[in-house]
């Protein structure tokens, strides 16, 4: 399963946006802060990140994965299994995470493992009219 990409979701991001947003289309559970410089992915969960503040460059997919750049106004879903981390952010780079059903993540290291989840029922941002 691949990644999705939103771009600029709104002109005026914040956390609570994010979080509202978020909840609104069953994704609660919510935390804000930053994304880990280190290679990691969750078997348990897919994930969303609302960029509220500032840019970084993202690698989603491991060491060989693609580099994604996420601006204030950006959120991308994370599916399970896949390995993502910071490899560059500004100094004010702050996102609010997400996951469906309020899940609770667990955290492993490495390169990631294929999707061990069927795909979440609604997007986060635009709900059961998106094809995500």
């Amino acid at each position: 399963m691949k990644p999705v990409l939103h771009r600029a979701v709104t002109g005026t991001p914040s956390a609570v946006w994010f979080r509202d947003k978020f909840a609104v289309n069953g994704w609660t559970g919510s935390w804000s802060g930053g994304v880990y410089d280190w290679h990691h992915f969750h078997r348990t969960t897919h994930e969303v990140l609302g960029c509220h503040r500032g840019q970084a460059v993202l690698r989603l997919g491991g060491e060989a994965g693609r580099d994604v750049v996420l601006k204030a106004g950006d959120v991308v879903i994370i599916p399970a299994g896949l390995a993502h981390c910071c490899r560059s952010a500004s100094s004010d780079f702050t996102v609010l995470g997400a996951y469906p059903g309020g899940a609770e993540p667990d955290m492993q290291t490495g390169g990631g493992v294929s999707c061990p989840l069927p795909k979440w029922h609604l997007d986060p941002v635009f709900g059961a009219g998106a094809d995500s």
